[in-house]
C-alpha cells in the first residue's frame, strides 16, 4: 500500500490533474467575485480545503471544487516526492534540484503568507497619535473601562462572529453579561423621525438606540464598500436587567454603570495593538498640474518606542514604506477636502505584518539560479561534443 501511495503522489499525471484543477479553481473564484466580491471569494475560493461554485441567484450548490489550500498542498507532496522516488542526484541536475527548491519555497511562502499575513489601516490626523491600527474587514464588541492610569483602558473584546442573536457573552473581568437581542451584518442607525416612525419601537431602551431607529441593509460585497455591523444588546447583572443598548460600527462609544465602576460599549473594527506609537505630523498631496491625478502622498510621522528608547522622523510616501518592528507601513490614502478647508490633513497608512515576507522573493531567484545553473550545463556538454574541425586541404 504505501509503495502504491508513493506511485501516486508522484505520478506525473496527479500533477497534470492539480494543474487542472488549480486552472479550474481560478476560473471558477474570478465568476464567484461578481456576487461575492473579492475578500469573500478569496476566503471562499483560496484560503479553503474543499468549496463549490453556485450562480449568481442561485442557493444550490452546482460545482463541487477543491479548495486552494488542498490543490497547493497536494503539489508540494507531489514536487516533494517525486524527487525522493524518481529523481537521482547528480551534478549534471543540480540545476533541475534548484529550480524545483524554489518552487517549493514560492509554494510554502504562499501557504505562510496566508496563515500568518495580516492587513490593517491605521487612519489619524495631523497632530494625532496612533499605536493601534485597525482592520479595514472584521469587527469586534469592546467593554472598556478605566484601568486606573491616565492613559491605558482596560478592554474586553469580543469577536464579530460571536455576536449573534442569542448568545450570551461574559467574561470574568466583567461585574455583568450581554444578551444578543438581535444582529445584522450590515445596517444602518439613524434618529427617529416624529412623523415616518411614529408607530416603530425605537432600537433600544437605553443610550443613543432610544431615540434611533436601525435599518437592515444589504451586505456589501465589493472593494470599495464596507459593512458597517449593528446589534442590540441587553445587560444583566444577575437577574437584573440595565435595559437594551444598540451598538454599530458607525456610532461612539457609549457609558453604564455597573458594579462601581463607568464602562463604555462600542462595536468597532478589531484593533491591534503595536509597542510603539507613530504621530502624524504633516501631511502632503500634490497632484499633476491641470489635472487631479496624485503625484505624491506624502506622510511625515514621529515614531516614538520607549523600550528602544527611540523618537526619530520619517517620511512615508508611495513607493518608499516604512518598515519598522515586523510591520510595513504604506501610504494607503489621503484626505484632500480637509486640506482645501484649511483644516487638518488626515492620512491612512495601510499596516502589512506579513513574516514571510521574503520567501518569494528567495523562490524566484532560486529558480532563476537553477534555470542558469543547467543551462550553463548544457550549454558546456553541447560545446565538448562538437567535432574537431576537419582540416582543408591546400
Amino acid at each position: 500500500m504505501s509503495k502504491k501511495l508513493l506511485q501516486f503522489l508522484s505520478s506525473l499525471k496527479l500533477t497534470v490533474v492539480l494543474l487542472a484543477l488549480a486552472i479550474a479553481v481560478v476560473f471558477f473564484g474570478t465568476l464567484g467575485q461578481t456576487s461575492d466580491g473579492l475578500y469573500v471569494a478569496q476566503e471562499r475560493y483560496f484560503r479553503s480545503w474543499f468549496t463549490y461554485w453556485t450562480p449568481h441567484g442561485s442557493s444550490f450548490p452546482w460545482v463541487p471544487l477543491p479548495g486552494g489550500y488542498l490543490v497547493g498542498t497536494l503539489l508540494l507532496l507531489n514536487l516533494i516526492v517525486a524527487h525522493i522516488t524518481r529523481f537521482k542526484w547528480g551534478w549534471d541536475k543540480s540545476g533541475i534540484f534548484m529550480t524545483h527548491a524554489g518552487i517549493i519555497l514560492l509554494l510554502v511562502g504562499q501557504l505562510l503568507t496566508d496563515m500568518m499575513a495580516r492587513e490593517s489601516v491605521m487612519s489619524f490626523r495631523e497632530g494625532d497619535s496612533r499605536n493601534y491600527s485597525e482592520s479595514s474587514m472584521d469587527f469586534e464588541f469592546a467593554l472598556l473601562t478605566d484601568a486606573g492610569s491616565n492613559t491605558l483602558d482596560q478592554v474586553v473584546a469580543f469577536p464579530g462572529s460571536m455576536v449573534k442573536p442569542g448568545a450570551e457573552l461574559a467574561h470574568e473581568l466583567l461585574p455583568f453579561r450581554l444578551r444578543v437581542r438581535e444582529a445584522w451584518e450590515n445596517a444602518e442607525i439613524r434618529a427617529r423621525a416624529p412623523m415616518m416612525d411614529s408607530n416603530r419601537p425605537p432600537a433600544a431602551t437605553q443610550g443613543v438606540g432610544a431615540r434611533a431607529v436601525i435599518e437592515p441593509r444589504p451586505a456589501m460585497r465589493t472593494m470599495d464598500d464596507r459593512n458597517v455591523p449593528a446589534a442590540v444588546v441587553e445587560i444583566l447583572e444577575g437577574a437584573n436587567s440595565l435595559g437594551t443598548w444598540a451598538a454599530s460600527g458607525g456610532l461612539r462609544p457609549q457609558a453604564f454603570q455597573s458594579g462601581g465602576k463607568e464602562w463604555r460599549l462600542e462595536y468597532r473594527p478589531v484593533r491591534e495593538y503595536k509597542p510603539f506609537a507613530l504621530t502624524l505630523l504633516k501631511t502632503t498631496h500634490e497632484v499633476y498640474p491641470g489635472t487631479d491625478i496624485p503625484r505624491n502622498f506624502q506622510s511625515r510621522v514621529r515614531i516614538q518606542n520607549p523600550d528602544a528608547r527611540e523618537d526619530r522622523e520619517v517620511d512615508i510616501y508611495m513607493n518608499n514604506p516604512l518598515r519598522y518592528g515586523g510591520y510595513t507601513f504604506f501610504q494607503y490614502q489621503m484626505g484632500r477636502e480637509q486640506l482645501n478647508q484649511g483644516g487638518r490633513g488626515t492620512s491612512a497608512l495601510q499596516v502589512v505584518q506579513n513574516p514571510s515576507w521574503l520567501a518569494p522573493y528567495l523562490g524566484c531567484v532560486v529558480v532563476g539560479l537553477g534555470l542558469l545553473v543547467q543551462f550553463g550545463i548544457h550549454l558546456g556538454k553541447f560545446l565538448t561534443r562538437r567535432p574537431a574541425p576537419r582540416p582543408v586541404a591546400a
